[in-house]
């Protein structure tokens, strides 16, 4: 009987999430892909309730799996994104109607008068309860869309992001990761000087307040500018090898010759009329880009100190959101009233069962990546102890 039960154990113990460190965290692309592949299975419903599961699960990964470092804390700004467009998609709705019939009126507002020249666009005019439900529908797949990305965002350092890029995207990567690590840092400085007023007794608030906060904000986004390019210069950035003319221009025919494919493929797979060669032409978009990436990097010169290592956990993670996606993809072709309910005639939507358990896949980081480190405890003020 022990004997018997000693294959779980082990496999419990292996699957056991350790406390995250530098050796063992993972890699970046892996939390990208899993969010991409939670944006991917967005992209294919408008079922609010589908909507709201992929939200709750990237929601209790992020809750459960990210650091307290500054990119950490986009999560929630990213969420509040997600609401306004949700609003804005409404208020055009309402402003500029829709093309979605209806029986159910709502409200009726004064309908302004256009041109001959603009037929088929109306400002005002009868509201039904048929284009709101279209309008929400619509407005909360894009909020799914960009939340999914803010997951991304909140687990993901881009700073080790950046040791997976190829070296012919390093330069680019470089200021991708510069423009994504200015504005959580700007914000955790306004916060830190915030509380800095706060416990002077000084005002948060009011223009005086914001001006006198902007000014070092601003200030200490110029130093850590200037010590960024400095460490940069000190380091070599910017060198490149020399190379034979016939291999950059092979480079760049490759790639631009691969991206193209890719964008006429990705088209194809999008166009019903171009399924055939969609897929066909997509794989040879992305050999051919592929190659061309590995023949530019050659004239980059730079060394990388501790690349990322793929664990079997990393390839976990990637995994389940590619699995959700590909539940979804085929979920939209077999049962397409499912995840697209329909408004006309107005009715309340269903939750489908299987794409709802495949959508659960996205649940699986927050069970085998490694588990964030808690907060230090805060030390003791030492003139407490002075005063006792």
């Amino acid at each position: 009987m022990t004997g018997s039960w000693a294959p779980a154990r082990l496999l419990r113990r292996a699957l056991r999430p350790p406390e995250a460190g530098r050796g063992n965290a993972l890699p970046a692309g892996a939390w990208w892909l899993w969010a991409l592949g939670l944006a991917t299975a967005a992209s294919r419903t408008t079922n609010p309730l589908l909507l709201a599961l992929l939200v709750a699960v990237a929601g209790y990964v992020v809750a459960a799996r990210r650091t307290d470092a500054p990119w950490a804390r986009s999560y929630g700004a990213f969420v509040k994104l997600g609401l306004f467009v949700v609003a804005l998609r409404l208020v055009f709705s309402v402003v500029l109607g829709s093309p979605v019939p209806g029986s159910h009126t709502v409200a009726t507002l004064p309908e302004l008068p256009l041109p001959d020249w603009a037929q088929g666009v109306r400002i005002g005019g009868r509201i039904t309860a048929e284009q709101l439900v279209f309008a929400l529908y619509d407005g909360m797949k894009l909020a799914a869309l960009l939340i999914c990305v803010g997951a991304a965002n909140s687990l993901a350092n881009p700073a080790r992001l950046l040791k997976s890029l190829p070296g012919a995207l390093y330069e680019a990567g470089v200021a991708v990761v510069v423009a994504m690590t200015f504005a959580p840092n700007m914000v955790a400085d306004v916060v830190r000087l915030r509380t800095a007023r706060r416990l002077r007794g000084r005002p948060t608030g009011g223009v005086r307040a914001v001006a006198q906060i902007g000014l070092p904000v601003l200030e200490g986004a110029l130093e850590r500018s200037v010590a960024v390019a400095a460490s940069m210069d000190a380091r070599g950035y910017g060198r490149t090898a020399q190379v034979p003319p016939s291999v950059r221009h092979t480079t760049n025919v490759l790639t631009l010759g691969g991206l193209l494919g890719v964008c006429a493929g990705a088209y194809g797979l999008l166009a019903a009329e171009g399924a055939v060669y969609g897929l066909p032409l997509l794989l040879a978009g992305l050999v051919a880009a592929m190659a061309g990436l590995r023949l530019g990097g050659r004239r980059s010169v730079r060394t990388r100190y501790r690349p990322d290592r793929w664990g079997a956990r990393a390839w976990l993670v990637a995994g389940s959101g590619a699995a959700v996606a590909g539940a979804m993809v085929w979920a939209a072709g077999a049962d397409p009233e499912a995840l697209r309910p329909g408004v006309v005639p107005l009715t309340a939507p269903a939750l489908p069962l299987w794409p709802a358990a495949a959508v659960l896949i996205g649940l699986l980081p927050a069970l085998v990546a490694p588990v964030p480190p808690s907060p230090a405890a805060p030390a003791a003020d030492p003139g407490t102890k002075e005063q006792a």
